[in-house]
C-alpha cells in the first residue's frame, strides 16, 4: 500500500496542467510609427494631417481607438479582425461520409489583444467503426487470467457490434525489460522464469504485436491460444512502453481511421521514466515505433514518462481502458488523470468481468467530449466555452467539455482566439475531438502592417519629403513636422533655433521632454505645448485611472465632465447612491458627499439609516427625561429629533439605564423614536439565592433523617416478625429416654431400727 500511494505522488508531480488565462483589456502603449501602433495591445493608428498640435510627437497618433476620437481624429487606421469559413460541411452520419466536426476550415484574422470567437458543433455519429487492441500483462500473476481471455474474443465482439456493425480487434502482450533487475539473467530462469518448474513459460520480453487488428474472432482465439505466461523478478511492468509502440506502431498494428480504443490488462503497477537507469539505461524514450519481428526489446530506451505517453496518445486519437485488479486502482486512477480520454475499470482476478468492464468503459468515454487544440503558437491565447445539455454557457476554459451526451446528441462550443502579440507569419491551429480523428483547420494571422499609400513630395511635407500614414519623412538635410525647416550645420545657427526652444535662459531645451527642431520644439510621449511643458499623462487618478476615466488630461489637470468633478474627477454629482429606500436623502443624518453618504456619528452607511450603538448613544437623552431635564440646553442638543413615548406597561426592551428600559428605532424619514417605560421592581437575588440555599440544605437533612427512620424501623419489624416465625415453627416434644433409669433412695430411721 505505501509502495502505491508513493507511485501516485510520482505521477502527479509528472504533468502539470495549463491555467486558462482570463482575457483582460489591453492598455495602449504608445508608438511611434503605424506598423509598430498596430503591434501594441488595443493601438489604432490616427492619420488625418493636420491632427497633430504644435509641438505634439508622432506617438500621439497611436492610442485607444475612443482616445483618438475624443481628441478629433478623422481618419483612424483601425483594421478589424474577421473570419472566413473554407470548409463548413454539415454533419452526417452516413457511414459513406461520416461528419462530426462543424466547420472544418476557417481563416481568422486578429488584430493584437482584440479576441476573435466562432461556433464549433459536434455529433457523434451512430455506428460509427471501432479498432480495439487488447494489450495484456503476461507475468506470472497473470496465469487464470490468460486462460480465460482464449476464450472471450467473440464475447468482446458480440458486445461492440450492439454498438457498431463494423468492429476490429487485435491482441499484444508484455512483461518488462530484459535486463537486471526486472528480469533474472540466470540462463535456466531466462529460458523458464516461472517460479514452479512444473509450468512451461516463455522467455521474458518487453512488448510483443501478437495478433495486428483483424475482424475475424477465430482468428484471435488461434493466436491468443499459443501464447504462454511469463515471468519477472519485480512487480512493476513495462506497460507503459507496451502502450507507447501500441500507438506509435500504426502500420504494424494497422490501426484505421476509425475510433481507436486500447484496453490494458495488469494485476500490478508500471515503470515509468527513470526507472531504466537502474538498468543502466539512461536514453530517453523517442517516441517512435521499433518493433522487429512483433518484438519491442526495449533496452535502448528508458520507459516513456507520463507526459509524453499522453502526447502520443492524443496525437493519435487513442480511447484508453485501464482494466486492472482491486489492489492497482488507485495508481491507475492517478494514471488516467494524467492523460485524457482514458478511464480505469476493476478487473476481477481471473478476468472473467472483463466483456462487462469493455462495454461499460466505452460507454464512459464515448458519452464525454473533450475539445482542445494539439498545439498553440506562441502569442496567441484559446479558450472554450460549452452549451452541454442544459443550454447555458459554462466558463470560459482551457478546454470544451461535455458529460453524459448521447450519440446523435449536438453539442455546441464557442472557440475564442486571443493574440497578444503578432505571429511571425500564418499560423495553422487544428482542433479536435479527443478520440475522433477529424480536425478543424484554423489558419490563424495578424493584422500587423498597416500597408499605407507611399506620397512622395506632398504638399503637405512641403515638397521635402513622403507622407506615410499622415507622417512625413523627411528627405536629408530638412526637419520638423511637414519638413519645413532645413537644418542648419552652423554652431551659431544651432544656438539660435535652441535658445527659441527654451522658455528662459536656464531652462533645458524643451524642457527636457522633447527635441528642438527648426526652433520649434517636438515633444516625446505624452507631452506636448510650445515648450513640452505639459504633460497629458500626468493628472491625478482615481480607482488607478486617469481622471478616473470621467475626463481628459489636459497638461497635468483633469477637465471633468459635466457630472463629475474634483481634482481627478473622482466626485459625482449624482445623489442615486445617498437615496434611502424611502427617497430620503441620507436618512435626513448626513450629507451626500460624491454621491456618498457621510454620516453623522452613530449613524452608519451607505445611507445612514442604521444606528450603530443605538442604546449608548441615546442614553444621556433618555437619562435628561428621568430627570425631567429636557427642556436643558444640553438635554436639547442630545434629544434633538427624537420622539419620546411613554409605555405604561412592562414589555420587554434591550435597552436598560437607571430604573428605566428603553428602545431605540429610526423611521424612514430620519425621525429617532425612543420608547421608554420603567423598571420593574427588583428583588433581592442574594438574600434569595442564600435563603433558598440554607432551605434547601435543612430541608435535605431533614428527608434523609426520615428516610433513615423509616428504613430503621421497617429493618427492625422485619427481624421481629422472622424470630416470631421461627418460634412458632419449633416442635418440643415430652418422650422418655429408654437408656434413662431414675434413681432410688432409702431412708432408714434408727429409731425405729429392729434386731432380727
Amino acid at each position: 500500500m505505501v509502495v502505491t500511494f508513493g507511485l501516485v505522488g510520482v505521477v502527479l508531480l509528472q504533468f502539470l496542467g495549463q491555467p486558462c488565462v482570463a482575457v483582460q483589456e489591453p492598455v495602449c502603449q504608445p508608438k511611434a510609427s503605424c506598423d509598430e501602433c498596430l503591434r501594441s495591445p488595443g493601438c489604432v493608428w490616427c492619420k488625418g494631417q493636420g491632427f497633430l498640435k504644435q509641438g505634439e510627437s508622432n506617438e500621439r497618433r497611436c492610442d485607444s481607438l475612443n482616445s483618438l476620437k475624443a481628441r478629433n481624429c478623422t481618419d483612424v487606421f483601425a483594421p478589424t479582425g474577421e473570419k472566413i469559413t473554407m470548409k463548413n460541411s454539415n454533419l452526417n452520419s452516413n457511414p459513406e461520409n461520416v461528419v462530426q466536426l462543424k466547420p472544418q476550415s476557417l481563416k481568422v484574422k486578429l488584430r493584437v489583444g482584440v479576441p476573435e470567437e466562432f461556433k464549433v458543433e459536434f455529433r457523434r455519429a451512430e455506428g460509427y467503426p471501432i479498432d480495439l487492441y487488447y494489450l495484456m500483462d503476461l507475468s506470472y500473476s497473470m496465469k487464470d487470467d490468460l486462460e480465460k481471455i482464449k476464450n472471450l474474443g467473440q464475447n468482446i465482439l458480440n458486445k461492440l457490434q450492439e454498438v457498431t456493425k463494423t468492429v476490429r480487434i487485435g491482441f499484444g502482450s508484455f512483461v518488462d525489460k530484459e535486463r537486471l533487475p526486472y528480469v533474472s539473467q540466470v540462463k535456466s530462469k531466462r529460458r523458464n522464469p516461472c517460479l514452479n518448474r512444473v509450468d512451461d513459460c516463455q522467455p521474458a520480453f518487453t512488448f510483443q504485436n501478437v495478433l495486428p487488428l483483424t475482424d475475424t474472432a477465430k482468428e484471435f482465439k488461434r493466436e491468443v491460444s499459443k501464447q504462454k505466461i511469463s515471468g519477472n523478478l519485480d512487480s512493476p511492468e513495462a506497460g507503459l512502453d507496451a502502450i507507447m509502440q501500441a500507438a506509435v506502431c500504426q502500420n504494424e498494428i494497422k490501426w484505421g481511421n476509425v475510433t481507436r480504443i486500447l484496453v490494458y490488462t495488469s494485476d500490478d503497477t508500471f515503470h515509468m521514466a527513470g526507472d531504466g537507469r537502474l538498468a543502466g539505461i539512461f536514453r530517453p524514450h523517442d517516441g517512435q515505433c521499433h518493433l522487429k519481428d512483433g518484438f519491442y526489446d526495449g533496452k535502448t530506451f528508458d520507459y516513456p514518462s507520463i507526459g509524453h505517453l499522453s502526447r502520443v496518445l492524443q496525437a493519435n486519437n487513442i480511447q484508453l481502458i485501464f482494466a486492472v485488479t482491486e489492489k492497482s486502482v488507485p495508481a491507475y486512477k492517478a494514471l488516467s488523470a494524467l492523460i485524457p480520454q482514458s478511464v480505469v475499470g476493476v478487473l476481477e482476478d481471473d478476468s472473467s468481468n472483463v466483456v462487462q468492464l469493455i462495454s461499460e468503459a466505452y460507454g464512459n468515454l464515448s458519452s464525454t467530449l473533450l475539445l482542445e487544440q494539439d498545439r498553440t503558437p506562441a502569442g496567441l491565447q484559446v479558450s472554450y466555452r460549452s452549451y452541454c445539455k442544459t443550454g447555458e454557457p459554462s466558463e470560459w476554459q482551457r478546454r470544451g467539455e461535455c458529460t453524459g451526451i448521447k450519440v446523435n446528441e449536438k453539442v455546441e462550443f464557442t472557440v475564442r482566439l486571443n493574440a497578444s502579440n503578432c505571429l511571425p507569419g500564418p499560423e495553422v491551429l487544428e482542433i479536435r475531438m479527443q478520440g475522433i480523428s477529424e480536425v478543424l483547420k484554423v489558419t490563424v494571422e495578424t493584422l500587423c502592417n498597416c500597408n499605407c499609400d507611399i506620397e512622395e513630395n506632398t504638399e503637405h511635407c512641403k515638397g521635402n519629403g513622403t507622407l506615410i500614414c499622415g507622417v512625413c519623412r523627411c528627405h536629408e538635410g530638412y526637419l520638423g513636422q511637414q519638413c519645413e525647416c532645413k537644418q542648419h550645420r552652423d554652431m551659431a545657427s544651432a544656438d539660435v533655433m535652441l535658445r527659441s526652444c527654451r522658455r528662459n535662459n536656464e531652462s533645458q531645451v524643451c524642457s527636457g521632454h522633447g527635441n528642438c527642431e527648426c526652433g520649434k520644439c517636438t515633444c516625446s510621449g505624452h507631452f506636448r505645448g510650445e515648450f513640452c511643458e505639459c504633460d497629458d499623462d500626468s493628472c491625478e487618478r482615481h480607482d488607478s485611472k486617469i481622471c478616473n476615466g470621467q475626463g481628459t488630461c489636459e497638461c497635468g489637470k483633469c477637465r471633468c465632465t459635466e457630472l463629475y468633478t474634483g481634482s481627478a474627477c473622482g466626485c459625482s454629482k449624482e445623489r442615486k447612491k445617498c437615496l434611502n429606500k424611502n427617497g430620503v436623502l441620507c436618512s435626513n443624518h448626513g450629507n451626500c458627499t460624491c454621491n456618498q453618504c457621510k454620516c453623522e456619528a452613530g449613524f452608519l452607511e451607505p445611507d445612514c439609516s442604521q444606528l450603530a450603538t443605538p442604546c449608548l448613544k441615546y442614553k444621556k437623552c433618555v437619562e435628561c427625561t428621568i430627570q425631567n431635564k429636557q427642556h436643558s440646553h444640553s438635554c436639547l442638543v442630545d434629544c434633538e429629533s427624537v420622539q419620546l413615548i411613554h409605555l405604561k406597561d412592562n414589555p420587554n426592551l434591550p435597552c436598560v439605564h437607571e430604573g428605566v428600559i428603553y428602545d431605540v428605532m429610526l423611521k424612514p424619514d430620519g425621525t429617532v423614536i425612543i420608547q421608554y417605560a420603567d423598571l420593574p421592581g427588583s428583588i433581592d437575588k442574594t438574600a434569595v439565592i442564600i435563603g433558598t440555599s440554607v432551605s434547601t440544605i435543612v430541608f435535605i437533612g431533614i428527608a434523609i433523617i426520615i428516610i433513615y427512620k423509616v428504613l430503621l424501623e421497617l429493618y427492625d419489624l422485619r427481624e421481629y416478625r422472622s424470630f416470631i416465625k421461627a418460634q412458632e415453627q419449633t416442635d418440643w416434644k415430652e418422650t422418655q429416654n429408654p437408656l434413662f433409669q431414675g434413681a432410688t433412695t432409702t431412708v432408714l430411721n434408727p429409731l425405729h431400727t429392729q434386731d432380727c
